[in-house]
């Protein structure tokens, strides 16, 4: 691993700024942003216990509005009406309130100037690392194989036995599965379908995002982005690890099937002017998995289908997730394929910044060539205007995504737009921001979070007290 230094940064002037695409409205379907600048979904952990909108999340929401990026991407909202933490939640009408005072919020503080989008998400279960006595003793399902390879006939001696194996008897013993779920937690697959809920995902998904859907439309938001990437459900169907034999995986055709099903579900339960996309990965990096030419097929498949946008992604899978320690459960941005969705300053000699754009840029040119004019957005390690604004001048994306950089500064997009980007605080790729998400903290960034004026009055702050949840405001507005 190489530690990479940050580039040097080339800021417009307010004039080159005007002139310059990253500044330039872009259609997205029904609906127009004022420029092509993308503030992409990130979980904060700032949601009630009960999927609620809190005070906290209004604020988060409205601070990163008072940078007037073109494009917001509220964070991963769950589809269920089922318990899942402090993540939003869409699955009911109680939640529609609070969503529309997020909305109404986004849109005075931004002056009008930021459309709203919200991220639908739906995910499988999944349980954390169990003690290896608890595993071998309520977890494990024994079978004849079990019994013979530990030389006994009684269960409870074939259960004892195995909980005093070593990990490489273990891994002779067990099956690939057992062994996973004894070693990094259970968790279900959309392979599984001998359980009953997974075999009827394609049944109960479309409705179930089509509502939420509507949920969000009446909340006033401009669109939704249907969640397809990274470790979760939608991305899972996706996936050539995919293989159901029901016709919703082992082809290209059959694991395409039920994402263009959602989708022709929700553009059907929401009106014409309402904006709905996605989030796709562009290469799931884990042995087995889904490369670019996968991901081509998938977003001329998208354009074709009528997505109003292609937010292109990489990685962050369960499948090489490091294995957690006992009592957490896998977080699917520790493994390689994590690393390839948030690339930090310590890579390989390619360096982080501008990564996986080649990804954007081949599912661009596929869909024009095909085409259609579906907008693409690019994102990864993109934090600077000399490097966004490259990207759009050759045609490898139509919008740039930056959440990392966002975070560390929500004033940003306006700060370059004004012709002030020596004023910018910049990302430095650490990211401390997700180590924070893998805990389920309250996520901050380490440039501003022990930043405390005695002169500002009072600042929000973590659950610890230790950090201040909201970057200091930009004095000189």
């Amino acid at each position: 691993m190489i530690r990479h230094e940050l580039p040097a940064a080339s800021w417009p002037t307010a004039a080159e700024a005007e002139a310059a695409m990253l500044f330039s409205p872009l259609r997205l379907g029904p609906i127009t942003a004022q420029s092509r600048t993308w503030v992409p979904a990130m979980v904060p952990w700032r949601a009630t216990e009960d999927g609620f909108v809190s005070r906290d999340v209004i604020d988060w929401y409205g601070r990163f509005a008072d940078g007037c990026p073109g494009v917001l991407v509220v964070e991963a909202t769950g589809i269920r009406d089922v318990p899942s933490g402090p993540l939003l939640r869409a699955g009911h009408d109680r939640f529609v309130p609070g969503l529309r005072q997020l909305a109404d919020t986004v849109r005075e503080r931004s002056g009008g100037r930021t459309r709203l989008l919200l991220q639908l998400i739906d995910f499988l279960s999944i349980r954390r690392r169990p003690e290896k006595a608890k595993f071998f003793a309520r977890f494990l399902t024994l079978t004849d194989r079990h019994r013979e390879a530990m030389a006994a006939t009684d269960d409870e001696v074939v259960r004892q036995r195995l909980a005093a194996a070593d990990d490489d008897t273990l891994r002779r013993v067990l099956t690939a599965r057992e062994y996973r779920d004894y070693a990094w937690g259970y968790r279900d697959e959309v392979n599984d379908v001998h359980l009953q809920h997974v075999r009827e995902l394609p049944q109960v998904l479309p409705g179930l995002f089509a509502a939420a859907a509507q949920r969000v439309e009446a909340a006033g938001f401009d669109g939704v982005e249907l969640h397809y990437a990274h470790a979760y459900t939608m991305a899972s169907f996706l996936s050539k690890t995919n293989v159901r034999d029901d016709g919703y995986g082992g082809s290209r055709a059959a694991r395409l099937r039920l994402p263009l099903e959602v989708f022709t579900a929700v553009r059907a339960a929401v009106g014409d002017g309402f904006a709905v996309g996605t989030r796709f990965l562009g290469d799931e990096v884990i042995e087995g998995g889904s490369r670019i030419e996968d991901a081509i097929e998938y977003g001329v498949a998208f354009a074709r289908a009528g997505f109003d946008f292609l937010s292109v992604s990489k990685g962050g899978k369960f499948d090489d997730a490091r294995q957690p320690k006992v009592g957490e459960a896998a977080y699917p941005y520790t493994g390689p394929s994590g690393h390839e969705c948030m690339p930090t300053v310590r890579s390989d000699e390619r360096g982080p910044f501008g990564r996986n754009v080649h990804l954007a840029a081949a599912i661009r040119r596929a869909v024009r060539a095909a085409g259609a004019a579906t907008p693409v957005v690019a994102a990864g390690g993109i934090g600077e205007f000399a490097l966004a604004e490259g990207i759009l001048q050759r045609g490898e994306a139509d919008a740039i995504g930056a959440a990392r950089q966002s975070l560390a500064d929500p004033d940003w997009w306006e700060k370059m737009r004004l012709g002030r980007g020596a004023e910018i605080r910049r990302c430095i790729y650490t990211n401390y921001c997700e180590g924070l998400d893998q805990k389920h903290k309250q996520v901050t960034c380490q440039l501003w979070d022990r930043d405390f004026d005695p002169d500002e009055p009072e600042i929000p702050r973590s659950h610890d007290g230790k950090r201040r949840l909201l970057p200091p405001p930009w004095q000189t507005r």
